[in-house]
């Protein structure tokens, strides 16, 4: 199976040009390995010179991108990532995403798509996003290629209970974004206390459990460090044990909420999914870029 680098540096919402290069060439300076974008966030040119500009060879940066739910038709699925990589200004992807399943996408016509695709080396591994389980199942029985990835929202208080045992099963890697429910977990006082208690930022406190509870994790305002890492395997962790081991963890594992940031009339059905015991999973990180952190890159000019 594909190592995925850990944690991922997220581009979504980075829409100044000269920014957003700046930003994704400080952070492989500083060591980010896996950096994550979209034709949805219009910004794939601006990540291509990033990468371009940092001192980092191609063959050692992870590059995702997603195709957006408009271009999901067999031959827009084509043509589209041919686009997508001249603005990313490389020959392939390492990671490309089915994004949302919704609007052109139709499972039988997009996905042999992206086997063509995988065929022809312009991406070397293949994920979705914001799959259910039911969606993972039908993309499974018409793909040739292997998921890789599903990336969906997770956080304490969202933490997708079935998907996480659908991906143990089927060894799909579990990709977060909005694991501080986009700054929300300043509002939780169970993630205060916790943060008060052990002298950390709340995003600290999140991160542990996020870590603790195998989810992946994107954070704003967070200066890059060296996560060119490889993802593992962890015992079994339950509220039970984990309440013996470190209650404060077991805490953020008990947080819940039944519905996810964003949820609109065209997202799919996979609200549901929410906090129960569980088996946790392996886990990767994926930060979300912020200005603070091309701010905060003095000595790299």
């Amino acid at each position: 199976m594909t190592e995925i680098p850990s944690p991922g540096l997220g581009t979504s919402g980075n829409e100044d040009p000269e920014q957003c290069a700046k930003t994704v060439r400080t952070a492989l300076e500083l060591g980010y390995r896996h950096v994550d974008t979209a034709q949805m966030y219009g910004n794939e040119e601006s990540v291509g010179a990033g990468i371009a500009r940092a001192d980092v060879p191609r063959e050692d940066v992870f590059l995702a991108t997603k195709v957006l739910p408009d271009n999901l038709a067999h031959d827009d699925v084509l043509e589209t990532t041919d686009e997508s990589l001249d603005r990313l200004g490389t020959d392939y992807v390492d990671l490309l995403y089915v994004h949302w399943p919704m609007k052109a996408y139709e499972a039988e016509d997009t996905l042999p798509a992206f086997d063509k695709i995988a065929e022809a080396g312009k991406a070397r591994n293949i994920a979705v996003s914001n799959f259910t389980p039911e969606l993972l199942d039908e993309a499974c029985e018409i793909l040739d290629t292997e998921i890789l990835a599903n990336q969906v929202e997770m956080h304490p208080l969202f933490q997708q209970d079935d998907l996480r045992t659908y991906a143990r099963k089927h060894d799909i890697t579990l990709i977060a974004y909005s694991p501080i429910m986009q700054g929300e977990a300043g509002d939780v006082p169970e993630l205060r206390d916790i943060a008060e208690k052990h002298d950390a930022t709340r995003r600290k406190s999140v991160s542990r459990g996020s870590n603790r509870s195998r989810t992946s994790s994107r954070f704003r305002n967070q200066r890059a460090k060296n996560t060119s890492t490889r993802t593992s395997r962890f015992p079994t962790w339950t509220p039970k044990t984990l309440e013996k081991s470190n209650p404060s963890t077991a805490k953020i594992v008990s947080l819940t909420r039944t519905t996810p940031r964003g949820t609109d009339e065209t997202s799919p059905d996979y609200y549901g999914l929410h906090c129960a015991d569980h088996d946790p999973l392996p886990s990767l990180a994926l930060h979300s870029t912020a200005k603070s952190l091309a701010e905060r890159s003095a000595g790299i000019s």
